[in-house]
């Protein structure tokens, strides 16, 4: 597997898992470190039992469509892998080389694609995709968007609709209840841009009439602006901004919670593709409102709350009932848990993606992992 998403500690449970399924020996490429919009995330060493992880140079650092790793061709020659999966959007330039090298090998081929917007994108990238397309024997969706565009796309090998990550639920201690009369505690976690519709959060908060308190984990361009949103609205003091949070930090943050609100709003070129700290924050048992924006309202499901996005009275409404109803906010707090357990766990993903390798692998492969 080639990926620069596994330099976060908490992802790499995935690979544990996947390495603990029989004939399977694994290695994983990574870069030392990869430069994302929130910044610099250097490759963290939490979970490395059972999978080899090969840290290799990266060209490119930080740019998602051309970066590159220039010593993949002569790792995969070392390995000879009979399978090569690339965790990356076919229209990447790595995508395209790991593929071309992963052929002259004579490996099977798998990427992974998050894209749920019908886009056509310029040269080089549009050529970069569709030999992506003719060099891969099957893909991997994150959403099932994602696997119609591809469809859309002309691409007619094996889809799975798998998410990339799930979470390990023994890490998130369940929720031990609000405390009656208690200020509702509110969260926000991920990345500080105007698609991710915080200000929204922060217009509905200004306006409820029960006790409350709010924390924002995250960095980013509007940091500033939200902040002073607040100053404006009255309701600085009540309000933590607590910068980007590192994944071990993540539990904590969750159990100081009541309810995690993820307000991201469409724009001509973006919807939300899974919104992965929903999945997290339901773990935990925290209860989980989302805009219904992309995926959210398919990874919400009926264990938690949902309104249009941009819509600040409907999110206002949404937490002013689960301030006031403790029943509700029970309710919906076991179900999130639950649906994780049945849905989001990284075991599970693991077994998904183990299913396609094992299709992949089998010398009678005819494509029958196809669900899209």
């Amino acid at each position: 597997m080639v990926s620069k998403a596994y330099v976060v500690g908490a992802y790499q449970t995935k690979l544990e898992a996947l390495a603990r399924r029989p004939d399977i020996e694994l290695s994983v490429i990574v870069p030392p470190a990869w430069k994302g919009p929130e910044g610099v995330t250097v490759l963290e060493r939490r979970h490395l039992t059972g999978y080899q992880l090969i840290v290799s140079p990266i060209r490119f650092n930080g740019h998602f469509h051309i970066h590159y790793y220039p010593e993949l061709g002569r790792w995969l020659r070392r390995l000879r892998p009979d399978i090569v999966h690339l965790d990356e959007e076919p229209y990447n330039l790595a995508t395209y080389l790991g593929l071309r090298a992963a052929k002259q090998q004579g490996a099977r081929t798998v990427f992974f694609t998050w894209q749920n917007l019908y886009r056509l994108y310029p040269w080089p990238f549009r050529a970069l995709e569709q030999a992506s397309f003719r060099l891969s024997d099957g893909a991997l969706a994150g959403n099932e968007d994602a696997g119609r565009v591809l469809r859309r796309k002309g691409y007619r090998r094996p889809i799975a609709v798998i998410p990339q990550f799930g979470v390990v639920p023994e890490q998130f201690a369940p929720h031990p209840g609000r405390l009656a009369g208690a200020p509702l505690r509110v969260g926000y976690a991920g990345r500080l841009v105007p698609e991710k519709g915080v200000d929204i959060l922060l217009d509905a908060l200004a306006g409820l009439a029960r006790p409350w308190r709010a924390i924002v984990a995250g960095g980013g361009p509007e940091e500033g602006r939200l902040r002073a949103q607040a100053e404006q609205l009255g309701i600085a003091e009540r309000i933590e901004f607590a910068g980007r949070l590192p994944s071990a930090a993540m539990p904590a943050f969750f159990a100081g919670l009541d309810v995690l609100v993820l307000p991201s709003r469409r724009r001509p070129n973006w919807v939300e593709q899974f919104g992965r700290v929903l999945i997290e924050a339901m773990a935990a048992g925290v209860v989980v409102v989302g805009s219904a924006c992309g995926e959210i309202p398919r990874v919400i499901g009926d264990a938690g709350l949902v309104f249009t996005d941009g819509d600040v009275l409907a999110l206002r409404a949404h937490l002013e009932r689960l301030a006031g109803d403790e029943a509700l906010w029970g309710r919906l707090a076991q179900a999130g848990r639950q649906r994780v357990l049945e849905h989001f766990t990284q075991e599970r993903v693991a077994q998904q993606t183990y299913s396609v390798y094992q299709s992949l692998g089998s010398a009678a492969f005819s494509g029958d992992f196809s669900v899209v």
